[in-house]
């Protein structure tokens, strides 16, 4: 075997760059495995990798940071960007239908005005318990926008039954469907807002308040239902539809409570 040859070699890591030594006989290539069958690390050496923690795990997996915003605060975020965004439809849907109301002196509109107002209303000790980040607030909450739902359905249920013992007749049918369509759009845009971010958000409370825009939406189309069959002729239309709304409001009052009952507010989850 012929006299060692050694080799000096360079290499770095990250933006550190350190130098070793390795010796191989001088009858073996260079670039013979054999010749580097050796341990960069030995003898071991101590060095500072000093870098931002970022990682990214590809298609399959997963990407994040530490030292950013907590994770409760952005759930806070979210959770009051949607009370805000749902509120601010239902106000504009009740103005609207103040509008029409001023045009047309309907009683019937006034009534079912002064309930879309309270129920945005509903969204208040939601969106306060978002901007505290109270989980416990929250519950309480999803518990009072339940009670919201079941009186809901009562008035509804107690002005269906009285127009069907007292028929009145309705004016302004034209009014009154304009309203309803008006009053539909409206609620259900607000209730796609809360049910998406009550989902993405774990938020029991949220989800109950979106099911509630919706049972609110249903009141409006059985105005648009009662206006469209009482022009036809058919004025016993109206009570009747309205006892089958408060069977559907009485339905997603169950509902409801259920998932406030049974489901705790808490992180979106993430899927990996």
């Amino acid at each position: 075997m012929g006299p060692a040859v050694r080799h000096t070699h360079s290499h770095s890591h990250g933006t550190l760059v350190h130098t070793h030594e390795h010796v191989h006989p001088a009858d073996q290539l260079h670039d013979d495995a054999a010749a580097h069958d050796h341990d960069h690390h030995d003898p071991p050496h101590d060095h500072d990798h000093s870098h931002d923690h970022h990682h990214d795990h590809g298609d399959a997996g997963h990407g994040h940071s530490h030292g950013l915003v907590d994770r409760s605060i952005v759930r806070s975020r979210e959770g009051v960007k949607a009370v805000a965004l749902s509120f601010g439809v239902l106000a504009a849907t009740a103005l609207a239908q103040v509008a029409i109301f001023a045009a047309s002196g309907s009683v019937a509109l006034l009534a079912d005005l002064i309930h879309n107002f309270g129920d945005a209303l509903t969204a208040i000790p939601l969106g306060i318990a978002f901007l505290l980040r109270s989980y416990r607030g929250e519950k309480l909450a999803g518990l009072a926008v339940v009670l919201a739902i079941f009186v809901s359905a009562c008035v509804a249920g107690y002005e269906a039954i009285q127009r069907l013992l007292h028929p009145e007749h309705l004016s302004h049918l034209w009014v009154l469907a304009a309203a309803g369509v008006i009053g539909f759009a409206g609620n259900e845009i607000a209730a796609q807002v809360r049910l998406r971010a009550g989902r993405r958000l774990n938020s029991p409370a949220l989800i109950a308040d979106g099911k509630h825009a919706r049972a609110d939406g249903y009141v409006s189309l059985s105005v648009i239902a009662s206006a469209a069959l009482v022009a036809v002729g058919l004025p016993r239309a109206d009570p009747l539809i309205g006892l089958a709304i408060t069977l559907v409001i009485l339905k997603i009052t169950w509902d409801s409570w259920r998932i406030i009952s049974t489901t705790e507010p808490g992180e979106p989850t993430h899927q990996h």
